[in-house]
């Protein structure tokens, strides 16, 4: 029996142990991002697996000739849980979005990337837009991401749109106020992807009308990122 809650302890531990390296390994070059993805699950399977043989141990406690200590197993169902629960928090959200990468104000005439433009063409994601059926997703997932409109004429408004990124804590690569456009990169927390990001600024009559698109380099699906960083920008913009 003590062999059996070493056992389960370290299948515990090991699920811990890929969670937690998923990400960090990633984002400092340890791994590419799909090895990282990889990790996120089977630290799902091997959690579950881990959590399932402790409760086993823990209903062997009611036999009392197994004499099972019982803060073993106890300890190592919640580690367990604790690696499976994320992975399947974000499968549950990757469910619920439609399981796209590029998001815009202006599905019909999306902002371009030119001074990142080399750097999306290289990306496994590309730089063309989807077109109508990636429009017609995010309108049914996302049907509140849509242009603002600012009181300020658009030299004001530039700036204030460059202010905003920088206070997102964006990389700002361009910003070209002849034209009205910003580009940045965004870099995710956990795993380190690059998200590159572009803002128009155009006259809407004696205001400025702000487009954005974000869009993820690598990956189907970001999950709802980017539809959240172009909700977050345009509410720190109004």
């Amino acid at each position: 029996m003590r062999t059996a809650r070493a056992l389960v302890m370290a299948v515990a531990v090991a699920a811990l142990v890929m969670l937690l390296s998923s990400g960090p390994g990633t984002r400092v070059g340890l791994w590419p991002w799909q090895t990282g993805l990889a990790l996120l699950k089977w630290a799902t399977y091997t959690g579950l697996a881990g959590a399932c043989a402790a409760l086993v141990l823990i209903l062997l406690l009611v036999v009392p000739r197994w004499r099972v200590r019982p803060w073993v197993p106890v300890l190592a169902l919640c580690i367990g849980l604790a690696a499976a629960a994320p992975p399947l928090i974000l499968l549950q959200q990757a469910k619920a979005v439609p399981p796209i990468h590029d998001i815009t104000t202006d599905t019909f005439d999306p902002p371009q990337f030119v001074a990142l433009a080399q750097i999306r063409t290289a990306a496994p994601n590309g730089l063309k837009y989807g077109g109508p059926e990636i429009a017609a997703q995010q309108q049914k997932g996302y049907p509140d991401i849509k242009s603002i409109i600012l009181k300020d004429p658009p030299q004001k408004a530039m700036q204030s749109a460059i202010d905003a990124a920088r206070s997102r804590g964006w990389e700002i690569v361009s910003s070209d106020a002849p034209t009205g456009r910003i580009e940045a990169t965004d870099t995710t927390f956990w795993f380190g992807f690059k998200d590159d990001i572009v803002v128009r600024v155009r006259p809407e009559g004696s205001g400025s009308r702000i487009d954005v698109r974000s869009v993820s380099r690598v990956g189907r699906s970001d999950i709802g990122a980017n539809a959240e960083r172009v909700r977050k920008y345009l509410a720190r913009l109004q």
